[in-house]
């Protein structure tokens, strides 16, 4: 009899996407600052940012599809000349069109299901939620 393929041990990777808006506002978050993540398998996962800033998250669902895209920089359009034109005197070349629009290509990564909210994390919250170096 056959069987179908077990899928024990199998590993899927999760994104995630960590929302900072709540706090965008209230502190500033230097660019490439260093951070730490922890406790993503918690209910409240905690965000360290440049070792001052301490953020708390909190999953939510999302409300439909949550799709996130990767974004590259497309390569322009180019035309060969086939045939005399006014613009252009040089038949048979490449034409590149100088006042063309960059183009972005953009591909699907991952469809999500939460999103991680984070908020400043308070005092009283650090006391008892961060455990000491």
């Amino acid at each position: 009899m056959a069987t179908s393929h077990d899928q024990v041990g199998v590993e899927e990777d999760e994104y995630v996407v960590l929302d900072l808006d709540a706090v965008s506002e209230q502190v500033h978050i230097p660019p490439n600052a260093p951070y730490v993540l922890s406790g993503l398998d918690t209910l409240n996962p905690i965000l360290i940012i440049d070792d001052k800033i301490k953020l708390i998250g909190e999953y939510e669902e999302t409300l439909g599809s949550c799709i996130v895209l990767s974004e590259t920089d497309a390569p322009p359009d180019v035309h060969e000349e086939t045939g005399p034109s006014e613009a252009n005197h040089f038949s048979g070349k490449l034409i590149i069109n100088p006042n063309q629009v960059p183009k972005k290509q953009v591909k699907p990564v991952c469809q999500l299901q939460r999103i991680l909210r984070f908020k400043l994390l308070s005092e009283a919250q650090t006391d008892s939620t961060i455990e000491p170096k």
